[in-house]
């Protein structure tokens, strides 16, 4: 039986590193965190001045919204305003942008969650964030 890809510490750090360097590159300080497929923490990284000091509970719980429902954490805040408010009552998760799920093979490994100052800011550094993940799948 072939055994599911899972979320290397390796894979992570890259993934982490990435998302740090777009952050710093725009001057968003902010918050990242990295689990795995069960929504488990694997890395935090508080920059220094992060802009939402709630980041250290937002972060991880955008990561792993978006670990256990396999798709993006903005998807959820989407349906709470438009076609399904009752999302909202999804207690436990963190429905806000920012949360995206990592994928190895088609399958999801695991998820990075940011908060920094925007939602905008959010998913371009968990974007830099994911991109990493398959630049260092291709590599091996």
């Amino acid at each position: 039986m072939p055994l599911q890809p899972t979320l290397s510490l390796d894979a992570a750090r890259q993934v982490l590193a990435a998302a740090e360097a777009k952050a710093k590159a725009e001057n968003w300080p902010c918050v990242i965190s990295v689990v795995d497929a069960g929504g488990a923490p694997v890395l935090l990284v508080r920059m220094d001045n992060a802009a939402v000091p709630a980041g250290v509970e937002l972060a991880p719980g955008k990561a792993r919204t978006a670990a256990l429902f396999r798709r993006p954490s903005g998807a959820l805040e989407d349906a709470i305003n438009g076609p399904r408010p009752a999302a909202i009552t999804a207690r436990g998760y963190t429905l806000m942008r920012g949360g995206l799920p990592l994928s190895a093979n088609g399958v999801v490994v695991g998820a990075i969650g940011v908060s920094a100052d925007t939602p905008q800011h959010d998913e371009e550094i968990a974007k830099a964030g994911a991109a990493a993940l398959a630049s260092f799948i291709a590599q091996k």
